[in-house]
């Protein structure tokens, strides 16, 4: 299916690995000229390549920047004034008991997977509404609704941006500019494929019996019984981004397979 977003500028916060490389890849394959975020300029520019080698008609750039750097990010603002796209993909998380969470982390995790991620959007939606099209999406998490306890500071950021993308969203009333949030559930990202590759060593099992048996015993609320691919999220944002996801507005949309309890 054409999602109609052929030429469209997108940035993808985060994008050289995991969720953000897949909304990358993604979005590509649909003719999006993509300009791929990170840290790591190594990194973005590898991504950068592939990106060119397997959609060589669009034109992937570098977007190499410490969003959370107020300083680096006007400078990115500089260089790309203009997106129809903005995914706000770029976090961080960790496992950590509440009382170890002082001050200072929970001030990090406020900056990074909240403000960064503001900031780039207040800077480009006034322009998405000008043109009269654009998409904002902000990547959260079934934590946002369904804390495990075992990350209060990443959870909490991924509530709060639930709450940013419904205000964001009233201001898009009647226009073709649209702002929702996508919220995965346990996800196999590079380094969770890793841990699990690591379990049970003493066991001659494949990945995926690996990957079986620690669904059943860690999260058996899955309805999936496996991680979520990154592609197939990749494919949920192209979507969104489309014209024929205009209804959306302000929308959590649950990719959790099945791990939250429906409440009607």
């Amino acid at each position: 299916m054409d999602m109609g977003l052929h030429q469209k500028t997108a940035l993808v916060t985060g994008s050289t690995k995991g969720i953000g490389k897949a909304i990358a890849f993604e979005l590509a394959r649909e003719g999006v000229h993509v300009l791929v975020n990170g840290r790591n300029n190594s990194e973005v520019e590898a991504t950068v390549n592939e990106l060119k080698t397997k959609y060589p008609e669009t034109s992937p750039k570098h977007a190499t920047a410490d969003l959370v750097n107020i300083k680096q990010r006007e400078a990115l603002f500089e260089k790309y004034p203009h997106v129809d796209i903005l995914v706000n993909n770029m976090g961080i998380y960790e496992l950590m008991q509440y009382e170890d969470v002082d001050d200072e982390i929970w001030d990090k995790y406020f900056r990074t997977n909240v403000l960064a991620a503001n900031g780039l959007s207040k800077f480009y939606l006034p322009k998405m509404l000008n043109n009269q099209f654009g998409r904002i999406i902000f990547i959260a998490s079934e934590e946002a609704v369904m804390p495990s306890g075992q990350m209060p500071q990443y959870c909490m950021t991924k509530t709060m941006l639930l709450s940013l993308s419904k205000s964001l969203s009233k201001l898009t009333i009647g226009t073709e500019v649209t702002v929702n949030t996508i919220m995965p559930g346990p996800t196999l990202s590079e380094n969770v494929q890793q841990i699990i590759e690591g379990l049970y060593p003493d066991e001659e099992l494949s990945f995926l019996e690996k990957e079986k048996r620690f669904m059943m015993t860690n999260l058996p609320q899955s309805e999936i019984q496996r991680f979520i691919k990154p592609v197939e999220i990749g494919r949920l944002a192209a979507f969104v981004c489309s014209p024929y996801a205009s209804a959306f507005k302000g929308s959590p949309i649950r990719m959790d397979g099945g791990m939250i309890p429906t409440i009607y």
